[in-house]
């Protein structure tokens, strides 16, 4: 194994890859918590790297969904005329206040602890917050799901910025909710292929501003890439229900931690 390629950290991306084919969501809940309480790495420096991981292995995620046609181009765009704008504002913000700073890992930590919280019961609610929604608010018009897609996009590279998490079981969802006549596999390609400029965006953007670990990135990626290929062919042997409540109580665990 190359000097570069810590073996304890490519473990690390192996576990989490695992997890990620098993569950389908985002390894940003999973890496960036890990990074920080487990190996004692700056929030803002596990957030930069983990974002650069994650446009590394969307970007293969993208590729076969591209293949299938299961990507939604125009709802890739209308999330990135957000989100990208959204990206850039925010990575200044964090730079004004020097990722390094104590006030950058309080940040940090605050915004990744309430993702988790809310992706957790994203999870177990999902049914029952689209069938609330259905009922109370319905289908958008055209004019305002574009508006809101693009909003939602905005919103997006804010929290992905600071904590890296919200692409996943969030950004599922809410798409969910406003193209609910759109199949479930086209939600998931779009979300996967706006996540890569999303993601990369941000990783790039910490990169500059000095938050970024290259040899951290490249171990992640070395263990992770099996993983994801092993976890998918464990998830069809356990059911859905139980992978959900499993990974809800660990990211629930997580972001109790975070937040003490």
């Amino acid at each position: 194994m190359p000097h570069w390629i810590n073996p304890t950290y490519a473990l690390s991306g192996f576990i989490v890859g695992t997890l990620v084919g098993m569950t389908g969501v985002g390894g940003g809940s999973l890496m960036t918590p890990m990074l920080i309480l487990l190996f004692g790495i700056h929030p803002s420096t596990a957030v930069g790297t983990d974002l650069l991981f994650a446009a590394a292995t969307k970007a293969g995620g993208t590729v076969i969904h591209g293949i299938y046609q299961t990507v939604e181009w125009r709802i890739v765009g209308r999330l990135a005329a957000g989100s990208i704008p959204a990206t850039a504002l925010t990575i200044l913000a964090l730079s004004v206040i020097s990722v390094n700073a104590d006030a950058s890992r309080t940040l940090v930590n605050g915004v990744l602890g309430s993702a988790l919280f809310v992706t957790a019961v994203v999870l177990i609610f999902r049914q029952r917050i689209l069938a609330i929604y259905a009922a109370q608010v319905g289908e958008l018009s055209a004019r305002k799901t574009q508006f809101c897609t693009i909003a939602f996009g905005a919103a997006l590279g804010i929290l992905v910025s600071i904590s890296s998490v919200g692409a996943g079981a969030i950004g599922v969802t809410v798409l969910l909710l406003l193209y609910p006549h759109l199949p479930m596999r086209r939600i998931v390609g779009s979300d996967i292929a706006h996540a890569v400029p999303l993601t990369l965006a941000g990783g790039i953007g910490h990169w500059i501003v000095g938050s970024t670990d290259w040899s951290l990135l490249a171990s992640l990626l070395v263990g992770s890439l099996p993983g994801v290929f092993l976890g998918g062919r464990i998830s069809i042997r356990i059911p859905d229900r139980v992978l959900r409540f499993l990974l809800a109580t660990t990211l629930i665990l997580l972001a109790v931690t975070i937040l003490m």
